[in-house]
């Protein structure tokens, strides 16, 4: 891609901070309006789950910052991290703070762009694809399904104790969503999914955990809610990871792209069984 593709983008005008959303994994989900981000900026505040690949793309001189946060290791404090972009903008940088995913879905881009807009410090938010749809559709999984679900519920597997959180009412997101997606919930699913069950949600639920979603190590696991943290143990899988739960997950025996790629056959071109003629006599 030559720099006219970009001559279009906005500028990036220095004591702006641009929050900004690299997808869930595969450089190649990056979007144009990042791509111009990285170009410009002169400082860069990265997390964990952003791929080397797409700091490659920023300009050379550019300085890096690695603000990772990940679950039972040392991580930089959200305050500081906030209160570091406005001392950057106030210097005349041109900062880009980079997030996986999409930076308002679970990455409290909202809490930064708040602190930053407090402090007079002027923002850009650039959309990004978030693993709970992207990583989903590279594991064949569709959110949505016009014969599954009219409904899909995106929930977090932990608050800022660590713990589950106790604020959402399961029992209601049991019955009322067709379709969960949890974030952030291997180390809680044995409880989640017992509160699911307690909630009325059936024991036999398809569940898929995506583990590293569209990148080469991804993997899919396909189990049941209540079987679903045993299986989990017994793959040693490791975060991150995207959990899906209800009947849109048996998409995955027809729409399984990626091991198609390789020459597989789909498993079962009608998981739903809809619509299967009957047999002649």
């Amino acid at each position: 891609m030559n720099d006219s593709t970009l001559s279009d983008l906005p500028s990036m005008d220095p004591g702006w901070v641009w929050l900004c959303g690299a997808g869930p994994g595969d450089p190649g989900l990056l979007t144009l309006h990042a791509l111009n981000a990285l170009r410009q900026a002169d400082v860069i505040i990265y997390d964990a789950l952003v791929d080397e690949r797409i700091l490659d793309w920023a300009r050379p001189e550019a300085e890096r910052i690695y603000a990772g946060k990940r679950g039972g290791k040392p991580s930089a404090v959200q305050r500081d991290i906030s209160l570091r972009l406005v001392e950057l903008a106030r210097a005349g940088k041109r900062v880009l703070r980079l997030k996986g995913g999409d930076p308002f879905v679970f990455g409290r881009g909202g809490e930064e762009a708040q602190t930053l807009v407090q402090h007079d410090v002027p923002i850009r938010i650039i959309p990004g694809i978030t693993a709970g749809i992207g990583g989903l559709a590279y594991a064949g999984v569709p959110v949505t399904h016009r014969d599954v679900n009219q409904s899909v519920t995106f929930v977090t597997g932990h608050d800022q104790s660590g713990q589950t959180p106790s604020a959402l009412d399961w029992a209601a997101i049991a019955k009322g969503s067709q379709v969960i997606v949890v974030y952030m919930g291997m180390k809680h699913i044995a409880r989640i999914a017992a509160q699911l069950i307690a909630g009325g949600r059936t024991p036999d639920d398809p569940v898929a955990v995506v583990t590293t979603a569209t990148m080469q190590t991804q993997s899919v696991l396909e189990t049941t809610l209540a079987r679903a943290a045993d299986d989990i143990a017994a793959a040693h899988l490791s975060p991150p990871a995207v959990i899906c739960i209800g009947r849109a997950v048996l998409m995955r025996q027809a729409l399984d792209w990626q091991s198609m790629l390789h020459g597989a056959p789909p498993r079962n071109t009608d998981p739903l069984d809809r619509g299967r003629p009957a047999e002649s006599a």
